[in-house]
This record gives C-alpha cells, sequence and structure tokens, in this order.
C-alpha cells in the first residue's frame, strides 16, 4: 500500500497543503521547526486516528482556527481508498470513503503506518512501558481482533482497580462483582497475552535473520515475551485463562491490601537477547542501538505477514542518529520495497547513491513544494 495523495486544512502549522507523493521515497527537506515532524505526524494521525506526539487532540489544530483536517488517498492491493479525519474543540470524526467509521477498530488498518524517529533507538534500554506501547500500536494496526481485546482488557481493568480500592477502603464489601471482573479480566487478558506471544515469535524470526545480516553474522538476536504467564499455558486461550485466574486467587489478598490489580499482560516486558546476553543490561550503546534498528526493520515484514500489505514507513530525522553502515542497511532494506517518508535538514551525509530517484519536497514555515532530485 502507499498514501498517492495527501490534504491538509489548518493541521499545526500547515493552513493549507495539497499534493501527490510518489510510492517510493519521499525525502522532505527543511531547517528545523519548519513543519516536517508535522507532515509526518498528519500522516500517522490518519492512519491511527491519534497523534503519536500528543494525548491531546487539540494541539493538532491551528492556533486560531476552529479545526484540523487530514484526507488521503490510499492505494491499496484491492484498490484505492479515501480516508479522512476531522479534529475539533469537540472531538473527532474518521471516515471512510465518505461515510463516519463508527468504531475505531473499523477504521485501522486502511493505512498501516511504521514510526522510526530517534526516541525508537532506546526501546531496548527504555522503561517495560515504552516496550508494551510499541507492541500495542503495531499489533493494534495488524490484527482487529487483538486492538478489540486490548481495548476490553485495560476498560476492565480500570474497573476493576476501582473497586479493588473500594474495597480496600471499605467502601464496597460484595467480593461476588469482584469475582465478575477477575473472570472477565482473564478472558481479555488471556487473548492479548496469546496474541502476543504469537506475534512476537514471528517478528523475532524476522529481527533475528536482519540483526544477524546488520552484524555480518557476528551476532545472534532473540526477542523473549517476559510474562507471569507460563509458558505452556501460552499455547491456547484457555489453559492462559485458567493460569491468570489461579494466578488473581493468589494474589487475592495481597492485591485487596494494595488496592489494584498485580498480575496481567499491562505487566509484559519483551527482553533482547544477544548472544545469549540481555543485551539492556550488557550490551554497548552500539549493540542497543543494532537490536532497536532490527526489529523496526522486522515490523515490516511482519505487518506484510499478517495483513497481506507493506506498510508506509515514516522515518523522522532517524538517519543522523545512524552511523554509515547501520544507514546503509536501513536504506537497502526499504528501497524498492516500502514507501517511505524521510526528514531531513540537509541531503548531506545520506548514501544517496542508494536512494534512486526520490521525490524531494522542500518544507518552510507550513508550506510544502517539489525541490527535484537535486
Amino acid at each position: 500500500m502507499y498514501l498517492q495523495h495527501l490534504t491538509l486544512r489548518d493541521y499545526r502549522n500547515y493552513q493549507s497543503v495539497d499534493t501527490d507523493f510518489s510510492p517510493q521515497i519521499n525525502v522532505l527537506i527543511g531547517a528545523n521547526a519548519q513543519g516536517k515532524t508535522n507532515l509526518l505526524e498528519s500522516v500517522y494521525a490518519l492512519a491511527l486516528a491519534r497523534s503519536h506526539r500528543t494525548n491531546n487532540d487539540r494541539d493538532l489544530i491551528r492556533f486560531g482556527s476552529e479545526f484540523a483536517r487530514v484526507d488521503g488517498t490510499v492505494v491499496r492491493s484491492t484498490g484505492p481508498v479515501k480516508l479522512g479525519l476531522v479534529v475539533s474543540k469537540q472531538g473527532k470524526r474518521a471516515r471512510i470513503n465518505g461515510r463516519d467509521a463508527p468504531r475505531l477498530s473499523q477504521y485501522l488498518g486502511k493505512l498501516n503506518v511504521i514510526l522510526f524517529a530517534p526516541e525508537d533507538l532506546n526501546l531496548v534500554k527504555g522503561s517495560p512501558a515504552l516496550r508494551r506501547r510499541f507492541i500495542d500500536m503495531e499489533f493494534g494496526q495488524m490484527s482487529a481482533k487483538y486492538l478489540y481485546n486490548l481495548a476490553q482488557y485495560k476498560v476492565t481493568l480500570k474497573q476493576r482497580n476501582a473497586y479493588l480500592k473500594q474495597l480496600k477502603y471499605g467502601q464496597a464489601r460484595d467480593t461476588v462483582y469482584l469475582d465478575v471482573l477477575t473472570e472477565q479480566l482473564a478472558q481479555f487478558g488471556a487473548a492479548v497475552a496469546v496474541a502476543r506471544a504469537e506475534l512476537l515469535a514471528n517478528m523475532g524470526q524476522f529481527a533475528g535473520v536482519i540483526h544477524h545480516d546488520i552484524t555480518r553474522g557476528g551476532e545472534e538476536l532473540q526477542l523473549r515475551y517476559e510474562t507471569q504467564i507460563d509458558d505452556q499455558a501460552l499455547q491456547s486461550e484457555e489453559a492462559t485463562t485458567k493460569d491468570l485466574l489461579a494466578q488473581y486467587q493468589q494474589a487475592r489478598s495481597r492485591e485487596l491490601d494494595q488496592g489494584t490489580t498485580l498480575v496481567g499482560p499491562h505487566r509484559d516486558d519483551i527482553e533482547f537477547i544477544v548472544n545469549d546476553r540481555n543485551v539492556a543490561v550488557y550490551g554497548s550503546q552500539g549493540q542497543q542501538r543494532t537490536a532497536a534498528l532490527a526489529v523496526k526493520l522486522a515490523e515490516i515484514d511482519l505487518m506484510k505477514q499478517e495483513t497481506g500489505e507493506y506498510p508506509v514507513l515514516l522515518l523522522d530525522d532517524v538517519l543522523s542518529e545512524l552511523d554509515d553502515s547501520r544507514q546503509t542497511h536501513l536504506l537497502k532494506a526499504i528501497q524498492d520495497k516500502v514507501q517511505t517518508f524521510l526528514t531531513t535538514t540537509s541531503l548531506d551525509g545520506i548514501a544517496r547513491e542508494i536512494i534512486q530517484a526520490p521525490n524531494v519536497l522542500r518544507v518552510q514555515a507550513g508550506t510544502l513544494e517539489a525541490a527535484g532530485n537535486d
């Protein structure tokens, strides 16, 4: 798939944009604070109906305007799809081919994107919450079922935590309702955990091959799913549900004492193992960055395997953070494979011999114009 056309109205610092893109590599060049990242964000928002930079949708609206609008034409193997997102101070509305999408799960997946920014190089050594958010955002694009179960899990978890606090402070006494919430949480949690285990295993296979190539066979990468759930139980949702229920029973007194849920996928993590050692603990910064790069590139092939379409790749000033070897591997991996949007302040230092005939667009003060292949 690729984004053929994009229209912006009053989005961030853009008053109006109406432009076509190459299905290959599009280079957005300009000084800092001109709007390059804003443009990438608009593509991300068109795909996921939310920003990756803010939780407040109003931030997307240009100062002094009532609403922001993003429209795009996505070309898929099955034909073109028109997507639209309108954000106002009253809320937001997502549309598919001119019709409102009643549920987010119906909208997501029409345009799949992978965002790679400098902070993603900290994926390995960052917090578990960062890694959980990473897998949830990516897997949610690949599977509407995963997205649904994750959303239900989060809602039920919030309800259960609230009720545990009521029980802790004597504001409630009925433990039957706690049992009902526990059963629901275990079922949704099992669906999330089993899907994570399967998708992470597939991602690990792709990442291992890529990592082997980047390191020229010198290192082997494995992804390990860190969860409280027994490995054998993860083979089925039914077994995982039973395992979680047993753990909730064991943790019941501690959960009542602390007023919060101590077991479940909201506490899971990923370990990056290089040559049998946890690279987050024992690896160098270079090894950590190589592992992160391999995982981000693995997303491309995993998304193709799961959805049947290659995603759109958004590279937000990430090349400047990579050395020549990793930069070259990244560019070779995406050439003639996925539509790519790449932001940079200068084409100097980029391995341009690898990028064949890029579509270069110059960004200045919220305006976009063709710069040619110079």
